[in-house]
């Protein structure tokens, strides 16, 4: 009780971090093809074939925080006193343990890998689009980056991490618009300063927002 009057904050106590990955190796068309039948599924009442089939659709980070519940500590300690009271010293163990063994599990954040890898390939593809001088390889890696960002993005749309035809939509139109530069041989900084921003509103943010 004194430690949660000076920081009520530590109600729930952090004290691991555990990291989960979880992916889904299959193109665009695949994953269509799945959602078509789960979304068919769906419509016969069959949930659980379309739950067996949506189980596997994701590829991200879960960053899992496990705290230790301090709140529940004092309500649950004065519960177990009257158990001590009565003698019944092995029930007054086992209530007690079973409250000082218990952590709360909560994912605190989940990172999209289809959104980080399109990030990662973005970025090389502005440091690339910054370059006065590009050599003939170096335009066509610049092109293939651009265009496996978009195919990145679309798997992150079909999966769900972001609202379909909506997230995505102003990201897509400046991948173009910067596509269309490099093509015409531009170079400079500042092209994906847009994009840059897009990311940042749309997926730096904790569960929940």
């Amino acid at each position: 009780e004194l430690v949660l009057a000076r920081d009520p904050q530590l109600a729930l106590a952090p004290v691991d971090v555990q990291t989960l990955v979880h992916d889904v190796f299959a193109g665009t068309d695949t994953i269509e093809d799945l959602l078509d039948e789960a979304e068919h599924a769906l419509k016969r009442g069959e949930v659980q074939k379309a739950r067996h089939l949506l189980s596997g659709l994701a590829s991200e980070i879960v960053i899992q925080t496990k705290s230790i519940p301090l709140a529940t500590y004092p309500q649950a300690i004065k519960a177990v006193a009257p158990l001590i009271d009565e003698g019944k010293i092995d029930e007054a163990k086992a209530a007690l343990q079973a409250v000082l063994g218990a952590l709360v599990v909560s994912n605190s954040m989940v990172v999209p890998l289809p959104v980080e890898r399109a990030r990662a390939m973005l970025k090389e593809a502005e440091s690339l689009a910054e370059k006065s001088d590009r050599a003939e390889e170096e335009e066509k890696r610049l092109d293939g980056m651009l265009k496996d960002a978009k195919k990145q993005l679309e798997m992150a749309e079909l999966l769900g991490y972001g609202r379909k035809k909506k997230d995505f939509k102003d990201i897509y139109t400046q991948i173009k618009a910067v596509d269309g530069k490099v093509k015409s041989g531009k170079s400079g900084k500042g092209f994906f300063d847009e994009i840059t921003a897009s990311f940042r509103s749309l997926f730096d943010r904790k569960v929940g927002e």
